[in-house]
């Protein structure tokens, strides 16, 4: 048997009295304030995690920065000078094909 007929303060279609209004607000409100102190609290960890993660990735670039600072340097002091004694070769070539190699 259905336990909604016997207790009429269960049946559907009856509406909440005041108390239970009261009730439904108070847990709605206090569970809207413990998710927005959840996001608070969720905010400053992803915050804190973005700037210690900053911070390694700068230390662990230092030297990179500075090598590219001191080519900077040289590349402006000795502008169109090889800096290591290279030979830079420009130019172009043709390979020729035998005709019998050549794809069809």
């Amino acid at each position: 048997m259905d336990s909604t007929r016997h207790n009429p303060q269960f049946r559907q279609g009856t509406p909440p009295g005041p108390l239970a209004k009261l009730a439904a607000f108070v847990l709605s409100a206090a569970f809207m304030v413990l998710a927005f102190m959840f996001s608070l609290v969720a905010l400053a960890v992803v915050a804190v995690l973005g700037v210690a993660l900053g911070g390694w990735l700068w230390w662990k670039t230092r030297t990179l920065r500075k090598q590219m600072q001191q080519m900077r340097e040289a590349r402006q002091t000795g502008f169109g000078q090889p800096t290591r004694g290279d030979q830079v070769i420009e130019g172009e070539f043709i390979r020729e094909v035998p005709p019998d190699q050549r794809l069809p």
